[in-house]
């Protein structure tokens, strides 16, 4: 079975350069109380290589009104580290909510973090303020593609008949977008935990999406805790039983190490052939990751597994 009607294997190209994409801001639009989508525009949008699924870029904003010189194509990361830091741009990696290249136009949608409350980072506040005409860079690749190459991590094995996808508000714009290019004959369970009732959006026909808000002030749940509970609720079932603790499981140190791991060779478990994709906040997606691999025994080639984000703390060098 096909794992998607768009992409359903890895395009014969070559592999992508990374590109520097000059671009401005298009139109904002405010989707629900946690997400705003803004859409960017470029004449050099010609140039960037879609890659379908949950695919992600980096987002260079500027500080402010502090613009720096373009970014050199060459060795933009070194040029980006060598920037005094009243000027050098705030760095970001966000999934590709939709492109078209007919348009010259790329979505991206961002979650406003501690806007409401008066204590956003720098990518939210930017986002939140975010007006036509305003300057940004989009790094991405130049040619058309899919995996790894391209930023795209969902890659079930074309066995999967039923695919888990499960994380918090940093991931509902690509599991949003997994959902629109995936084989509508698959059995789809996505289980998304945001912080208000009014942040679920619309989604395809088809899929069983359960959005789970905290809610907020005093009587807010703790984040995480209740996507760890529909996990629970709905794994256990998608295997036919469950067998001991995988021996050789280990653990992530998730302070330490990256917590982020795709299998190369994905494989589907138990009679309904499960393929699991995990993200969001580092020791959510940690706990998440020991519930199929260590308890249930999911095999590690099922699961998918990436840390968008950990706790108090910034993306950056």
């Amino acid at each position: 079975m096909a794992a998607s009607t768009a992409t359903a294997t890895r395009a014969a190209v070559a592999d992508p350069a990374y590109r520097v994409f000059p671009a401005r801001v298009a139109r904002t639009a405010r989707l629900c109380p946690s997400f705003v989508r803004v859409t960017f525009t470029s004449e050099e949008l010609d140039g960037y290589g879609p890659g379908g699924f949950d695919q992600r870029l980096k987002l260079l904003l500027p500080q402010g009104s502090s613009v720096p010189p373009a970014v050199p194509e060459a060795d933009w990361y070194g040029w980006w580290r060598a920037l005094p830091d009243d000027v050098r741009p705030t760095m970001r990696t966000y999934t590709v909510r939709a492109f078209r290249p007919q348009l010259r136009e790329l979505d991206v949608d961002f979650v406003l973090h501690g806007v409401d409350e008066g204590h956003a980072g720098p990518a939210s506040s930017w986002a939140a303020g975010a007006r036509p005409g305003d300057e940004v860079w989009l790094i991405g690749p130049s040619v058309p593609g899919t995996g790894r190459m391209w930023g795209v991590e969902f890659a079930p094995p074309a066995e999967a008949r039923t695919v888990l996808l499960a994380g918090d508000e940093t991931a509902v714009p690509a599991v949003c977008s997994i959902l629109e290019q995936l084989d509508p004959a698959l059995r789809v369970t996505a289980l998304l935990e945001v912080p208000h009732a009014g942040d679920a959006l619309d989604v395809p026909a088809g899929a069983d999406v359960r959005w789970l808000p905290r809610g907020t002030g005093a009587a807010a749940r703790p984040h995480g805790q209740l996507l760890l509970e529909a996990v629970r609720e709905v794994a256990g079932p998608l295997l036919d039983e469950v067998s001991a603790p995988a021996a050789d499981f280990t653990d992530v140190d998730v302070d330490a190490q990256i917590l982020w791991e795709v299998p190369e060779q994905p494989a589907a478990a138990g009679p309904e052939c499960l393929y699991a994709w995990l993200a969001g906040e580092c020791g959510v997606v940690k706990e998440l990751r020991r519930h199929l691999v260590r308890d249930l025994a999911v095999p590690k080639q099922s699961v998918a597994f990436m840390g968008y984000w950990r706790a108090g703390r910034a993306e950056g060098a």
